[in-house]
């Protein structure tokens, strides 16, 4: 069974791995920063807000391709920080996930309670993060994003694995955080979107960025043919 870590182990171990990157942060105290208001994630009304943004700032009318790509940033933000600090031997607890954002702001993540788990391998580890993460976060967005828009599982879910195994390409080399990311990789509803080769890990489907105005395609993009995908990106 797993033990409940000491607040404070949860807070500096994501305070370590924030400094990975934007995609690796989660406030651990929401009163040192002003702005708009925290709320619980995701809320449909931000987040409908949010994409219309996104899809200006991206140059694309699309409202299903700002979508899409919002989503996979997303996931990045809520599988980056969890599977970093459980590769430190701690799950932070999500339950009390908030979100900040408003017009011209960049997203921000936070936690109302700091709480989390010792782990002791992979195995345990992937059984905290895959429930918390993929039915706690990830549904919960999917389906508030399906009431604006309409998003493929296939598209939704390879956006979902693309955005965890692109995590292993921020921060230092880690044997525990990739044996990780390729444990929940083969959990569903992640098994099949992509697997990985000798260049990484692509993925099955696409994301749409070909679709945004000078986007192109992305390097584990499935539809990238295996000529195209050994080129250097320009």
């Amino acid at each position: 069974m797993s033990r409940a870590a000491v607040p404070a182990e949860v807070v500096e171990i994501l305070g370590d791995v924030a400094r990975f990157g934007p995609y690796f942060e989660i406030v651990t105290d929401l009163g040192e920063t002003g702005g708009a208001a925290w709320r619980p994630f995701p809320d449909r009304d931000t987040l409908l807000a949010l994409t219309g943004e996104y899809g200006e700032r991206l140059g694309t009318g699309e409202r299903r391709v700002a979508a899409s790509l919002l989503f996979q940033g997303l996931a990045a933000r809520l599988w980056s920080p969890v599977v970093a600090a459980a590769a430190r031997g701690v799950v932070p607890d999500l339950a009390g996930l908030r979100w900040r954002w408003a017009p011209g702001e960049t997203v921000a993540l936070g936690l109302a309670e700091t709480r989390g788990w010792r782990v002791r391998d992979v195995a345990e580890a992937a059984g905290l993060i895959h429930p918390m993460v993929v039915d706690g976060r990830l549904r919960p967005l999917r389906d508030a994003m399906l009431t604006f828009v309409s998003l493929a599982d296939g598209l939704v879910w390879g956006n979902a694995a693309s955005a965890l195994a692109g995590s292993l390409n921020v921060g230092p080399p880690d044997a525990a955080r990739t044996a990780l990311v390729r444990e929940l990789l083969g959990r569903e509803p992640l098994a099949g979107t992509g697997s990985f080769g000798p260049r990484g890990f692509v993925r099955a489907g696409c994301c749409l960025y070909y679709r945004v105005p000078g986007g192109g395609m992305c390097g584990d993009c499935g539809l990238l043919s295996r000529d195209l995908r050994r080129r250097p990106r320009q």
